[in-house]
This record gives C-alpha cells, structure tokens and sequence, in this order.
C-alpha cells in the first residue's frame, strides 16, 4: 500500500474515531464530559503525527463538521462551538504534523505548540464571534476559559498522544520514511 493511501485510511479511521469517542465520554459521563476531556481533539492531534499535516488539517475541520451532521454534537445554537471548533481542530492538526513531520521537533514540543495555538485559535474564535453576535464576554477572560476549561482534557492529551505515538514507532507503523533520524 502506497503511503498516500496510508495517510488517506489512517485520516479516514481517525475521523471516525473523533465522531465516535465523544458520543461515548456522552455516554459514560454526560454532556459535559466532552468538553472537559476533549475526546475528539485526540484522533486529530494523532492523525497529525502520524498521517502528516495536510491529513490532520483535514481531519481537524470534517471530524467536527461530520460530527454535529451525524450527532448534533457539537452544536450549532444556542452557542455556535462547531464554528470554534472548525477552526481550533484544523490548528491541531496541521501543526502537530508539521513541526514533528517536516520540522523534525521532539514529539513533546510539537504537540504542547499545536495545543497552544489550537487553543489560542479556539480563543480567539471566541472573541471574534462574540463581537459578531453581539455577545458581551470580556476578551481577557475567553481566552484564559478556552484553555482552563479543557485542562483535564490538555492533560489527557499530554500524557496519551505521546504514548500512543511512541507505541506506533516502535512498531514501526508510521509511514515510511517519516520521522527516520
């Protein structure tokens, strides 16, 4: 198999993955587990390292696209986190690839940079639609919400993504060539 067809299956299955783990964290621990644990940011991050920054940019913005047609989550109205969330997860995606692609940056620091500005986006998405609706949020406080609100989920991703990366390496199950030092 050709490696663009690896990175088209690998995005495809992570995608289906970020539909599927937030309907579980639902299940498990109600509507509000989601958004603290940021369940569907993880197969998105992941789809960076492993399938490259072009697939984890696409995977970023359908698995929350995909996700609110097939599950209503996440929602449109009354608060619009699908449009944050199109914008935040394709960050992720694109950066955890590129940096630790074609940047050749340690794991760790590639990953806590994409969650950075992942959330500085989701952030700053906060602000921008807050002033087109005519919300009134101070700007301050949205950005320091957008980042203390999924703590617990940041903390998650730290310590699973690097695992998780770890293990497919010393499989050998990245695509060839990628990440060869």
């Amino acid at each position: 198999m050709n490696s663009r067809t690896r990175k088209m299956i690998t995005a495809a299955i992570m995608i289906a993955l970020g539909v599927l783990l937030p309907q579980i964290f639902h299940l498990i621990g109600g509507p509000n587990l989601g958004s603290i644990l940021l369940p569907m940011h993880i197969p998105v991050l992941l789809t960076g390292f492993i399938a490259g920054p072009l697939y984890g940019l696409l995977a970023g913005f359908l698995t929350p696209a995909l996700s609110s047609l097939l599950t209503g989550m996440p929602p449109i109205s009354p608060v619009p986190i699908l449009f944050l969330m199109m914008f935040e997860l394709p960050v992720y995606g694109l950066i955890s690839g590129y940096l630790f692609e074609k940047k050749r940056m340690n794991m760790f620091l590639s990953l806590i940079t994409a969650m950075l500005f992942g959330r500085l986006t989701y952030g700053l998405g906060i602000i921008v639609l807050s002033n087109i609706f005519m919300m009134n949020i101070p700007n301050g406080i949205t950005v320091w919400g957008a980042v203390v609100s999924g703590l617990p989920g940041i903390i998650l991703q730290i310590v699973l993504i690097p695992l998780i990366v770890q293990i497919l390496e010393k499989r050998g199950s990245l695509n060839e060539g990628y990440r060869k030092s």
